[in-house]
């Protein structure tokens, strides 16, 4: 073997794991420690006839270094080194060394927590800070410190602060291995590429300079698999014939992974587009140009709408200097940024950890099933953010795969077993009982990879169904091509790498892989795994709907489901305030009912309907936000009606009641007793009475509905019912509706004034009497309206006898010159009192 710089640190580091179980290893790309570190470790004494698992973040790069060092050991993979990934695994009996990757390490932990056989625990390029990375390596430390403190852990990174991680790790020793690397010239664009500019047009532009300029082969790091194959597209024919081109992302076929990372044939070059799958694992032999978009696709879950998306966003500095590093590995090199010098100095200084943006459902599950719901009870570098693994925990509620204290069940024990996202185990789970699991693990394989007909232009019809019969025809043996309008001309690979995952997961539940299954149920199934995205279409709009949870979705353009009464909206981007469906499935309410009804709330709702002033009882099914029947009730609770009713008096006022003089005169009488007696007499202002009416008028109500019906009401009587029989006794002389007058007379008296009574009464009246009228057991003097022949007052006064004395001889001049005809005595003390002129006077003497 060659040499390589981490040849140097290995006797440090075997000596370092020879005293103690644990340390961190940091050795830029390219030193060699991923595989070198294992086969070095493999005759190590404490190690004796164990195995070492090493733990890589991608599977290309888990598949690649497992062949490499068995190479180096001149032997096939799956003899002394193996590997295992999703649907690939290449072990035997004596294999010593095991590659891992996308949980299998967890799986492995959830079987067999001691890792009997395990001698060594190994995680590689831990920089990235893969979630799986953190989950296992928090696993790993509680198996080691509960089962095996001798079971040795070593945590290897290329750019992490490796202090944090040393601290994490029982304050591990730190080894350092130089990097071995050419100088590469760096070269920046004159305007940066932004996240949402067309990415292909420049990238494929500066290709073809580079091809022109330089030697080697080109390295081209694009954000994902859409972009890669347009930037594809645009160079076919326009490279020269000595150049061939190469797609690289993570699901591709083994073969053309391997052809992209294989050596260039004498005298020809290569161009590899790539995503970040090769930025630090993976060695591609001849890379002499880098060209780097300086974008990636990173995963954003949203905590408030309980959805994942995938945004485009710029690298890091540390992720552009890996980039970069690519180019330097062979010979001296070069880089293209395609973006500007002063944009590189704002770049966050390193990736945030997946823990922090990631849908945690996942994670809460494996802790669920290790028997550690509460993350705390484990060690992080980061631990995972409160609010999103409480949303995480719901959703395993909801799923009835944990019970109300995180502790799971035997439905949720089920689930974990299958290694998929707790919504996809979910489903199938439930498909299978309902004999449905082969259709399931195609809607598996299709919701779990990006979807098969991206990237054909104008959005695709949304329809999962389509995806379906592509992936059915493929399984036939015939063109993948919907049976529709609308032609995609979808990828073989992608539909191959969707049909090769189904049947894995068939196998897995035992199912034929012939089987094709109703795509008609595909709603029901769905709905199984995303029973909050229930949809359902507005009344009279079209391809615009109302999820579960409230939120509004729409239908990218008019299609098929346009006009679907309702769907799951399995892939809904949530970044508009009108989310946007990118694939759904329609079911029908009879699926709801049927298969959710233990979910489906039924509320009745008796309320005051201001438009038809009247009391309407409806009851409504809904499931969250969804109603799915509404109608009138009949018969309903007497009471609720009554309390409704109260709440229309409430919001609308006490116009609503039939107020005669008569019931407003009663009202004004009690209320003066009140202010001037106090509270032994009660409030009955408008204000008052509507604060209290579930105590005086509820109880009246009973049997109404209607405005109109409150005028039935006798109000002067349900007023008086407010008052004790003893205060009824005294009402009349205390506050009386008239008072008798010198004129033989009996005069009403007005109480719309609670604090001054008035008596309003023709001055001539009152003739031969001195003393004020009092009411209230003589508390409160009325004050006195004197009024002129013609009703209009003369003399607003509470003191008679001195109006008499004071006042009364002014008036009586400006009364007889107005009134002449009428009787003005001087001394109106010992005068009679009359209602009439003084004509009349004069004939009645």
């Amino acid at each position: 073997m060659s040499d390589l710089p981490i040849d140097d640190v290995l006797p440090a580091l075997t000596t370092a794991l020879q005293e103690r179980p644990e340390a961190v290893l940091q050795a830029p790309t390219g030193a060699g420690k991923t595989t070198r570190v294992p086969l070095a470790l493999l005759g190590e004494d404490w190690l004796g006839e164990n195995r070492i698992i090493m733990l890589e973040p991608r599977r290309l790069a888990a598949r690649s270094a497992a062949q490499y060092m068995a190479g180096q050991l001149g032997e096939e993979a799956g003899e002394t080194v193996g590997y295992r990934v999703r649907m690939d695994t290449q072990v035997g009996s004596g294999t010593r060394i095991e590659v891992v990757t996308e949980g299998v390490l967890t799986r492995m932990l959830q079987d067999d927590p001691a890792l009997e056989d395990v001698g060594a625990v190994l995680f590689d390029e831990f920089h990235e800070r893969n979630l799986q990375a953190d989950l296992g390596l928090a696993l790993t430390l509680q198996a080691r410190e509960v089962f095996r403190p001798d079971l040795r852990v070593l945590v290897m990174s290329a750019t992490l602060d490796t202090g944090p991680i040393a601290g994490l790790v029982d304050d591990a020793p730190l080894l350092q291995s130089e990097g071995r690397s050419y100088p590469v010239a760096v070269h920046y664009a004159d305007r940066p590429l932004s996240p949402g500019d067309r990415i292909a047009p420049p990238v494929a532009a500066r290709v073809q300079d580079v091809l022109q300029e330089t030697d080697g082969d080109v390295l081209v790091f694009l954000p994902g698999a859409g972009e890669i194959r347009r930037t594809e597209s645009r160079l076919e024919g326009e490279v020269p014939d000595d150049v061939t081109l190469h797609p690289l992302f993570g699901n591709l076929p083994p073969e053309e992974q391997d052809a992209a990372i294989a050596p260039s044939p004498d005298g020809e070059r290569k161009v590899v587009l790539a995503t970040d799958i090769a930025e630090t694992s993976l060695t591609i032999e001849g890379v002499r140009v880098v060209v780097d978009s300086g974008l990636r696709r990173a995963p954003r879950f949203d905590a408030t709408t309980g959805m994942t998306r995938l945004d485009t966003v710029r690298v890091s500095q540390a992720s552009a200097d890996q980039r970069t590093g690519r180019a330097g590995r062979v010979a001296p090199g070069t880089c293209y940024r395609l973006w500007t010098e002063r944009t590189q100095h704002h770049l966050n200084p390193h990736t945030a950890p997946e823990i922090e943006n990631a849908d945690l459902a996942p994670l809460a599950l494996e802790l669920a099933m290790w028997g550690t719901p509460d993350p705390s009870a484990l060690r992080w570098l980061d631990p995972p953010p409160e609010d999103t693994y409480q949303q995480a925990q719901d959703l395993l509620r909801r799923l009835g795969a944990v019970d109300a204290d995180g502790t799971i069940t035997d439905h949720g024990r089920e689930m974990a077993k299958l290694g998929l996202h707790p919504r996809l185990a979910h489903m199938l789970l439930n498909a299978q009982a309902l004999g449905h699991g082969a259709l399931a693990c195609d809607l598996a394989a299709l919701l779990s990879e990006r979807d098969i007909f991206k990237g054909q232009g104008e959005a695709p019809d949304v329809d999962l169904r389509l995806r379906l019969e592509a992936l059915h025809r493929l399984r036939r043996g015939e063109r993948p091509t919907p049976n529709h309008a609308r032609s995609y001309v979808v990828p073989y690979g992608a539909v191959g790498h969707v049909r090769k995952m189904a049947d894995h997961w068939r196998s897995k539940l035992g199912v034929s892989t012939q089987a094709e299954g109703d795509v008609e149920v595909a709603g029901l199934l769905t709905a199984f795994a995303y029973p909050d995205r229930l949809a359902q279409r507005r009344e009279g709009q079209a391809g615009r709907f109302r999820l579960r949870t409230g939120r509004a979705a729409a239908l990218p353009r008019p299609q098929l489901l346009s006009d679907a009464d309702y769907l799951v909206a399995a892939h809904v981007d949530a970044r508009r305030q009108e989310n946007r469906i990118f694939l759904a499935v329609p079911l029908s309410e009879e699926e709801i009912v049927d298969h959710f009804g233990d979910r489906i709330a039924t509320e009745t709702t008796v309320a005051w309907n201001a438009e038809h002033r009247r009391v309407r009882a409806r009851r409504r099914e809904q499931i969250g936000a969804l109603t799915l029947t509404e109608g009138p009730v009949e018969g309903p609770d007497p009471t609720a009606v009554a309390e409704a009713l109260v709440d229309g008096l409430r919001e609308e006022g006490l116009g609503l009641l039939p107020w005669t003089d008569h019931a407003r005169q009663l009202q004004n009488r009690i209320q003066f007793l009140h202010h001037h007696l106090g509270d032994d007499w009660p409030d009955v202002r408008d204000e008052a009475l509507l604060n209290a009416l579930e105590d005086w008028l509820l109880p009246h109500l009973y049997g109404l509905n209607r405005a109109d019906d409150l005028q039935q009401l006798n109000l002067p009587e349900i007023l008086r019912e407010q008052l004790t029989y003893d205060q009824r006794d005294r009402l009349a002389d205390w506050a009386p509706t008239h008072v008798p007058v010198p004129s033989g007379y009996d005069r009403p008296i007005d109480y719309s004034d609670a604090e001054d009574p008035v008596l309003a009464v023709r001055l001539q009246e009152l003739f031969g009497r001195t003393e004020t009228p009092r009411i209230a057991d003589g508390r409160v003097a009325l004050t006195l309206h004197l009024l002129s022949p013609a009703q209009r007052p003369v003399q607003i006064t509470q003191d008679l006898e001195g109006f008499w004395q004071d006042t009364y001889h002014e008036v009586r001049k400006d009364m007889r010159g107005r009134y002449p005809k009428h009787y003005w005595p001087e001394d109106p003390v010992h005068a009679p009192a009359t209602h009439t002129t003084k004509a009349r006077m004069d004939a009645d003497v």
